[in-house]
């Protein structure tokens, strides 16, 4: 296991990856903080917590988006879209009276 340092909105972390996984994490973190600024810089979310629920639900949706191998569907799910269905309302529960985000 390696570590490298990330700058994430002007916050550093130390993240821990397996040996050779440093460029694909960089990248990731990368991803992460160009999309976190994004919507910091619209000015329309101020919250640092909400930015980074946006910031993963805008990188998770276009990676959903990209065609990819298929994704075996859990117990229970008929809808493709059925677990990002279920991650919205597990993050609207989280933010509880902050409000919901869709």
């Amino acid at each position: 296991m390696s570590s490298i340092e990330v700058t994430i909105m002007g916050q550093g972390y130390r993240l821990v990856c397996p040996e050779g996984g440093e460029a694909p994490l960089l990248a990731a973190a990368a991803a992460v903080d160009r999309e976190m600024s994004a919507i910091r810089d619209a000015g329309k979310v101020k919250a640092r917590e909400r930015i980074a629920v946006l910031a993963a639900l805008n990188l998770a949706f276009a990676q959903a988006e990209r065609p990819a191998a298929p994704v075996p569907a859990a117990a229970g799910e008929s809808r493709p879209d059925a677990g990002l269905d279920a991650l919205i309302a597990r993050v609207d529960q989280a933010l509880g009276a902050d409000g919901q985000l869709l």
